[in-house]
């Protein structure tokens, strides 16, 4: 008895050796086939790595821009436009008094009713900038809808002044991957702002010129509409720039 008993558990013995033994030859095996995928791995991101990159440019140069160049020492007064016609002139008689020159972001409906106001605004050597057609919030339009948004806005501000902007800026900054890519295969870039006085809303000079000095330092965009109480701050938010060793500019200086 004790013999079968032997023999009995022998033979259980070499069963298992021999099923351990197939599960070993089998992970060798599995082990084999993850290291040859892992090296076809990285032989295939190697050989990538040296093709040439085939997106368009449309893709991997579109970008929104909420600052400027930082090693510079200007500051932009963004000056969005579709309303407050009235303050333009004495904004403009302000910022001719203290010397500097800044960017107008138009709305196309707006020139088309006050061309004008905006030949005066380029003849004083301002820049100009596209603030889309009907101020719509462009994150909620198709990309049909983005492209005609910005460029019925080209065209009028086009028709006016004989070119068509190079920078958009999105009404009320509502903006998506859509509308970047619209304005990036129109060769245009979009722009957003550092700094926003909130000037439609609060009308508080004082509160106004706050906003735009707090801690101002080149490369800001200082977002503002024409309203009375921007007029009144304009004179102090100038100044308080200036006083700080740095430079009105456009947005295409302060960007560059």
């Amino acid at each position: 008895m004790q013999n079968s008993a032997f023999f009995v558990h022998q033979e259980s013995y070499n069963g298992s050796m021999k099923v351990s033994s197939k599960k070993s030859r089998k992970q060798k095996i599995l082990n084999l086939a993850t290291n040859f995928l892992l090296l076809c791995g990285v032989v295939a991101v190697s050989l990538i790595s040296f093709m040439p990159k085939s997106q368009p440019a449309s893709t991997t140069q579109a970008s929104v821009i909420y600052e400027g160049n930082r090693q510079s020492n200007c500051v932009s007064l963004m000056i969005n436009v579709y309303w407050g016609t009235e303050y333009i002139h004495p904004m403009l008689k302000v910022l001719e008094e203290k010397g500097v020159k800044t960017t107008f972001f138009v709305g196309g409906m707006w020139v088309s009713e006050n061309p004008e106001v905006l030949k005066q605004i380029a003849s004083s050597g301002h820049e100009i900038g596209n603030h889309g057609y009907n101020h719509k919030d462009h994150d909620k339009l198709s990309e049909s809808a983005n492209c005609e948004e910005i460029v019925a806005c080209n065209n009028v501000i086009k028709s006016v002044l004989g070119f068509a902007p190079m920078l958009f800026a999105p009404p009320s900054g509502a903006y998506n991957k859509t509308t970047v890519s619209v304005a990036s295969a129109l060769s245009m870039k979009t722009i957003m702002w550092t700094r926003d006085t909130i000037d439609w809303r609060d009308k508080d000079a004082a509160l106004i010129c706050s906003r735009a000095l707090k801690d101002v330092k080149g490369g800001d965009l200082v977002l503002m509409h024409p309203t009375q109480k921007t007029l009144e701050a304009l004179p102090a938010i100038i100044d308080g720039i200036l006083q700080k060793g740095l430079t009105v500019a456009t947005v295409s200086q302060t960007i560059a």
